[in-house]
């Protein structure tokens, strides 16, 4: 029985690792995106698909002489999912690229996979600072939560706000959220009486809400997956947190874009940090944001589409400069890109894999009748923190 174990396990392998050997006799170039588009996080799936096919729309679905197969598939937001979806995809559509990714767990899920078979992974939307030490085939075109952390720890104790609650989503985005900004926020001489992780599957804000009341900090500093700060801010407006005199600020998965509009007046002053804003001024941008909608019936773009948006670019262009090559060529030639995205200037870190871009100070603002994550001030080029510890 262990000869026979051991047998199958060197023939699958030897599949993952020769799977490349195809590419180069197919006339097709194929991007796995693996996406939850389903569930709770369904919006985080529909956002980067949205994206990638306005890419696709706008660029062509050719590259470098081969046609540009996109395949789609929903992971439900379960790990064990992603990876057999990963696995499939590598042995038998014989993919060039692993693509999407929206929760850390499922990137995390398909690092060993990507290693095995040297395979390209753009991580669209995961934004653990580790997931790129998880392999070296991870390249990472969404952010990473110790950037907004970070800086809004800078922002917070210059602008009046001296003791703060943290409170976050009990996964390693909500954990690195906390720990960046509260490291930052008391070395600038701030203080935290209490840290506070919620689950992350349907939680239930109220209990830590009044928790917080109780407290009366100056703010609340707030991480959720994106798609949640909907409902944390309607029970903030609930408990009266608002007119209790604590301001609510966090980085900008709270305000994400997708569902500002449908959080009423509450939200209105709400300060976040974020890499991106569909109110974002620049000529990139609000042309991008126009196509976006145009193409999916109004819907506003968020800072999930814009990672889609520029994963499916640093994919096209690698594969250009490759002749639609695939494993360790693709990966060299998606490091170190440099190029305007909607976001702003972005790159891909040589060294690290990860995306280096701006981190924008934003106030949600009413403009011409709808909510909008309005920019009042920027810091330019930042790096990870995660990677320089």
């Amino acid at each position: 029985m262990k000869k026979r174990w051991v047998l199958k396990s060197f023939v699958a392998a030897a599949v993952l690792t020769t799977s490349g050997l195809a590419l180069a006799q197919s006339n097709t170039f194929k991007i796995g995106l693996i996406l939850p588009m389903t569930g709770p996080f369904a919006s985080t799936g529909k956002q980067i698909e949205a994206a990638a096919r306005l890419y696709m729309a706008q660029n062509g679905d050719t590259v470098a002489g081969q046609k540009v197969e996109l395949i789609v598939k929903d992971d439900t937001s379960a790990p064990d999912v992603t990876k057999r979806i990963a696995q499939e995809l590598v042995v038998n559509d014989k993919v060039n690229v692993l693509a999407g990714f929206g929760l850390t767990p499922l990137a995390l899920a398909t690092a060993p996979i990507a290693t095995q078979s040297k395979t390209p992974m753009v991580v669209m939307a995961a934004a653990t600072s580790s997931i790129t030490q998880a392999s070296p085939y991870v390249i990472r075109t969404s952010f990473t939560l110790p950037q907004a952390a970070v800086t809004l720890g800078d922002w917070a104790p210059k602008n009046g706000l001296k003791k703060v609650v943290t409170l976050v989503a009990d996964y390693g985005p909500g954990i690195d959220a906390e720990k960046y900004f509260k490291e930052r926020f008391v070395l600038n001489g701030g203080q935290v009486p209490e840290s506070l992780r919620v689950p992350m599957r349907n939680p239930d804000f109220a209990p830590f809400l009044q928790k917080v009341r109780d407290i009366k900090p100056d703010a609340l500093y707030v991480f959720l997956p994106s798609g949640v700060g909907a409902a944390l801010m309607k029970q903030f407006a609930e408990r009266g947190l608002d007119k209790a005199g604590i301001k609510l600020i966090g980085t900008g998965d709270i305000t994400d874009d997708d569902i500002l509009n449908g959080m009423g007046d509450v939200a209105l002053g709400v300060v976040t940090t974020q890499h991106y804003s569909a109110s974002h001024n620049s000529a990139v941008n609000k042309k991008f944001v126009a196509a976006f909608e145009k193409a999916n019936a109004g819907m506003r773009p968020n800072f999930m589409a814009v990672g889609g948006y520029d994963g499916m670019r640093v994919i096209y262009e690698a594969a250009k400069k490759t002749k639609g090559g695939s494993g360790d060529a693709l990966l060299e030639a998606m490091k170190g890109q440099l190029f305007e995205s909607p976001r702003g200037p972005m790159f891909i870190d040589a060294q690290t894999r990860d995306v280096v871009h701006n981190i924008y100070i934003r106030k949600v603002e009413k403009v011409n009748g709808e909510l909008y994550n309005q920019e009042f001030d920027v810091i330019k080029d930042v790096k990870d923190p995660g990677k320089s510890k």
